[in-house]
């Protein structure tokens, strides 16, 4: 039994946008839980993937402190799949 915790998974998005969406279908077709969280609705949010992640493009994935990436990565979400199995 695996007594382990899963990573909160969270995507930083936006509306409309191409990256955003292939990025949530792949994390849904390999059944990964997430959290998405709009940044044109959160400031805060934003302000974090800009200014703590270093980012400027949407989507925005975070797994942990040292696992997180920008834009539609399928290689990182099939690499989260197998860790996650």
């Amino acid at each position: 039994m695996n007594t382990e915790t899963p990573a909160q998974v969270t995507v930083y998005s936006k509306p409309a946008c191409v990256q955003c969406t292939a990025t949530k279908r792949a994390l849904d077709s390999k059944g990964i839980a997430y959290t998405e969280v709009d940044v044109t609705q959160s400031p805060s949010a934003l302000e974090y993937i800009s200014d703590e992640l270093g980012y400027s493009q949407a989507p925005v994935v975070v797994v942990d402190d040292h696992n997180h990436w920008s834009g539609f990565r399928p290689d990182l979400i099939d690499r989260l799949a197998a860790t996650a199995a």
